[in-house]
């Protein structure tokens, strides 16, 4: 997985994010992606401080943008996703500033989702 330094500012801080994007065949709804933030935050023994936040945004925007987007915030950050529906593409980024298994954190997305082709980069 490719992994690259973003910046050279605060490295007395440590941060890691991981992104992970692809298509998936799972039907994805506001209940699901609840399930979905439950799912990656224990595999990867993650604490939450707050339940998530999700939208769904029902119309408002183009067509092709159609879908949902939702964040969890974790003790050392949070994770997003956005989801096209129509597309059935997402993408996620676990950012902390703890430590995980970044493997494992990509085989736990494409497992929730039924996902195929995907790529993630560390960085």
């Amino acid at each position: 997985m490719p992994s690259k330094a973003l910046t050279t500012i605060a490295p007395e801080i440590s941060r890691k994010r991981l992104l992970v994007e692809g298509y998936f065949e799972s039907e994805v709804t506001v209940a699901e992606l609840e399930k979905f933030f439950i799912h990656v935050t224990t595999g990867l023994g993650l604490r939450t401080y707050g339940p998530p936040v999700i939208h769904q945004t029902s119309g408002a925007g183009k067509e092709v943008n159609e879908g949902l987007d939702g964040f969890v915030p974790l003790v050392d950050s949070g994770i997003y996703i956005g989801v096209w529906s129509n597309a059935k593409f997402l993408s996620t980024i676990i950012y902390t500033c703890g430590e995980f298994d970044e493997n494992k954190a990509v085989e736990l997305v494409k497992e929730f989702f039924e996902m195929g082709e995907t790529q993630s980069a560390i960085f």
